[in-house]
């Protein structure tokens, strides 16, 4: 932790883009480790995209084996239910304004002093063809899916190497390992999510900051409902939101740093990077 006891994120310059946060000094009296308004012994975890899905079953997952959570989302009631439930804590911020990521990754050093595991699970679809997506719709969905994880990797990062500890856990897609017809501005974020990913994960390697990408198929949440149009394919079969925050919490205490659910799609993952005409001819006629 750094000695400065200003929390707010130093600036190069007074207009420029944040450079990272720093945590406040620990206060000198004796702090319970359970205490879900100050610094803690047990590990933490900032979770976005918390109030649903995904990012609401990890949350329970990492609370169940011990760890002290910070959530956020846009729904507030969902929020407080879970952070009652499991003694984590609410940070509701909305990552589609630009200045959200800032405010989230202050807010979080602030609550715990320090995020020992960033959990980038926020995301938004549409469905339709590329011509007719509405361009807001594709500017929520950059910030998002995209912009928002780049953000707060960039603020909290510092921090990690720091304490040479840590670990950015970035949920992906199989959409943007191979590309989905009528998902083209999905699959370009989560593409790029995925190049991220494998250019972080060599400029990390032997700093005690692990990369790690979750890749699923369909799963089993809102997501679909609130992209406006229901899941309709055959193949996958949407699996759990609980299955895949099984698998999140394995990239953190394990060594594994890039896992498909189910496991089977990498198998079509890796036809479509070593023969992609053949994987185009196969997605044409199973779908």
């Amino acid at each position: 932790m750094a000695e400065e006891p200003d929390s707010r994120p130093r600036r190069s310059d007074p207009k420029g883009p944040v450079e990272g946060v720093t945590a406040p000094k620990a206060p000198t009296g004796p702090t319970s480790p359970t205490d879900p308004t100050g610094p803690t012994d047990r590990p933490v975890a900032l979770i976005t995209g918390a109030s649903s899905g995904i990012g609401h079953a990890t949350a329970t997952r990492l609370a169940d084996a011990g760890w002290h959570t910070l959530l956020s989302g846009t729904d507030r009631t969902r929020l407080d239910e879970l952070a009652g439930r499991t003694g984590g804590r609410a940070l509701p911020e909305d990552l589609n304004r630009p200045d959200g990521p800032a405010r989230l990754a202050e807010a979080a050093v602030a609550a715990a002093g320090r995020v020992d595991a960033l959990i980038a699970s926020a995301g938004l679809g549409w469905r339709g063809p590329y011509a007719q997506m509405p361009p807001d719709t594709l500017d929520r969905m950059i910030e998002v899916n995209l912009a928002a994880p780049l953000r707060l990797v960039r603020l909290l990062l510092p921090g990690m190497l720091e304490r040479r500890h840590g670990r950015i856990v970035l949920i992906g897609s199989m959409a943007g390992q191979v590309g989905v017809r009528d998902e083209a501005g999905y699959s370009a974020t989560k593409g790029g999510l995925t190049m991220f990913a494998e250019s972080l994960w060599y400029e990390l390697r032997g700093t005690g900051v692990g990369v790690r990408l979750v890749l699923p198929g369909a799963v089993d949440t809102p997501f679909f409902d609130r992209r406006g149009t229901p899941y309709q394919r055959e193949r996958p079969r949407p699996v759990s939101a609980e299955r895949v925050a099984d698998v999140v919490v394995a990239t953190i205490t394990t060594e594994r740093d890039r896992l498909y659910v189910p496991h089977w799609l990498g198998f079509p993952a890796r036809i479509h990077g070593a023969a992609p005409g053949v994987f185009r001819r196969m997605a044409s006629r199973f779908g």
